[in-house]
């Protein structure tokens, strides 16, 4: 008996549910999202051998012109990206969108891809029996369409105002969410003026980063049929509240959770301790992959709700690695916030580093340092020292090489990846480094937006 070959019954699904354009999706290692579209009919090309990219994709710079090649990067060969028809999701209008791949001419995964660098973080998880679960923030800010400030007379932090005065656009942007499968936990106004800030439910890792992609996409979407734009850079404006890019991580074994019912500190197992300390030891050198842009150091001072001190506390929201309890109003359990990404990271290769160092923690049995209850910056020098908190450096020189020479980074990211974010964050140093805050902001307010 004859049947409906899968790829014909999947374009045949999606025209009958108006598509004629399919979208598939990389984010390379400065932060861009990148794209490529087909028809619906050439929906199996796309999934099965894929469409061809210069490898100078995963080189292109936040500044539109440049491409940091490296010796490995360049003018030469061809790559192929092939989305996942598994996490196909229909956006109305007809279009569709897929998270995308590279995969070399011979179909083997490029070492330097994100989202194939994050599905093998989460297969070394899974040979040592754990599983993860991942939940991203997003924090934007409104604009006009040309990037600038919009009216903000009666905005207060967390307003009611905030909504009202974008009702319509709050009110689209959880309607597109729903119809695209996307798990809002909530959405609401932030700190500053038209920033709002939407909490998305927890997932597998690289389902997860494939979410914050997807709602990302929305958000932009609805934001341009409202005449507005969204801002996704860590400081949009130099004199005005930078935006995070927050992630929630648990973790589970084959006892059960790590980070809820133990005799721990917090009430975290043994293993949960390793992790959260593997994560804290480990963010010195991870800055560059997790905020390494050059308008990140903007933002991680203290006093910004950053994360300035790689060290953890229990609901700290100074502290680098924030520790949520699990009890009657955390129907997840406890779970660890990583407050320094910010969105000009890739976040499969934040969240593969997070997650590989909390790895690296369980591996070594890394003993938990302190826990900080107060705000870090309070502390006085000796005392930080003694409980080796470190200030996470806002130099992106710093955070580069600190990222170019980790051994510990590179084993669990792999030197490609690695080598392509410290290519593209270098380049971006050298070019605009030199920029006060002012014109720095105003630069690349628009660079990562959708």
């Amino acid at each position: 008996m004859t049947g409906t070959p899968p790829a014909a019954a999947a374009i045949g699904q999606l025209e009958a549910e108006g598509v004629d354009t399919v979208v598939g999706t990389v984010v390379n290692p400065a932060g861009l999202v990148l794209a490529k579209t087909v028809p619906v009919r050439r929906f199996n090309t796309f999934a099965d051998l894929g469409l061809g990219a210069s490898p100078s994709w995963h080189a292109f710079a936040i500044d539109q012109t440049g491409i940091a090649f490296t010796d490995d990067v360049g003018v030469v060969g061809d790559q192929r990206l092939r989305i996942d028809p598994s996490a196909v999701r229909v956006l109305g209008d007809g279009l569709a969108w897929a998270p995308a791949a590279f995969f070399s001419q011979d179909g083997i995964p490029v070492a330097a891809c994100g989202r194939g660098v994050l599905h093998r973080v989460e297969a070394a998880l899974a040979d040592v029996g754990i599983t993860a679960a991942v939940g991203h923030e997003i924090e934007f800010l409104l604009v006009d369409p040309a990037g600038g400030r919009l009216p903000s007379t009666l905005w207060a932090q967390y307003g009611l105002a905030g909504v009202l005065e974008h009702e319509a656009f709050v009110h689209d942007v959880n309607t597109v969410a729903a119809s695209a499968g996307v798990g809002v936990e909530q959405f609401h106004p932030e700190y500053g003026a038209n920033q709002f800030e939407i909490s998305l439910a927890p997932m597998p890792p690289v389902a997860a980063a494939d979410q914050l992609v997807l709602m990302r996409l929305l958000i932009g979407r609805v934001a341009r049929r409202h005449g507005l734009r969204i801002s996704l850079s860590p400081v949009p404006f130099a004199d005005g509240v930078g935006s995070g890019a927050h992630q929630h991580f648990s973790l589970t074994g084959p006892q059960g959770p790590l980070f809820s019912g133990g005799t721990g500190a917090a009430g975290m197992t043994p293993a949960g301790e390793s992790a959260v300390a593997g994560v804290v030891h480990g963010l010195p050198e991870a800055q560059g992959i997790l905020c390494g842009s050059v308008v990140s150091g903007l933002r991680m001072r203290p006093g910004n709700w950053a994360g300035a001190f790689a060290c953890w506390g229990t609901e700290n929201r100074e502290a680098a690695v924030r520790f949520i309890r699990g009890g009657p109003g955390n129907r997840y359990g406890g779970n660890v916030e990583v407050k320094i990404v910010d969105p000009s990271a890739n976040p499969y290769l934040a969240s593969a580093a997070i997650l590989g160092l909390a790895l690296d923690g369980l591996t070594h049995h890394t003993e938990l340092p302190p826990e900080v209850t107060v705000d870090p910056a309070r502390l006085h020098d000796a005392d930080r020292e003694r409980d080796g908190i470190v200030a996470l450096s806002a130099d992106q020189a710093e955070s580069i090489a600190a990222l170019h020479n980790s051994k510990l980074l590179r084993g669990i990211l792999g030197d490609a990846a690695v080598g392509m974010v410290v290519a593209v964050r270098r380049l971006e140093h050298e070019r605009y480094g030199d920029l006060e805050p002012g014109p720095l902001a105003d630069k690349f307010r628009m660079a990562w937006s959708l």
